[in-house]
């Protein structure tokens, strides 16, 4: 199973429009789906700052601002 980690923050329209396409392919995959919240953690926020959102899959970038449906299905089935 692979894992996706979801960082976001509070109000962050792109975030939402982001999670919207990643929730039901990491279902669908059956990969599990973590999320964090940036704002909730000092080293997050110096981290990914204004890069969120960004989805890495099992440790790796695989998108960072915006999400592709078609990309990340074939990255969680492959």
């Amino acid at each position: 199973m692979k894992t996706v980690d979801f960082y976001t923050r509070q109000g962050c329209h792109l975030c939402e429009a982001a999670l919207a396409i990643v929730e039901p392919i990491a279902r669908e995959c059956g990969a599990q789906l973590r999320l964090h919240d940036i704002d909730e953690d000092v080293a997050l926020q110096e981290r990914y700052g204004e890069l969120v959102p960004v989805v890495n899959i099992d440790g790796e970038r695989h998108a960072q601002w915006r999400v592709y449906e078609s990309e990340l299905r074939a990255a969680l089935v492959e």
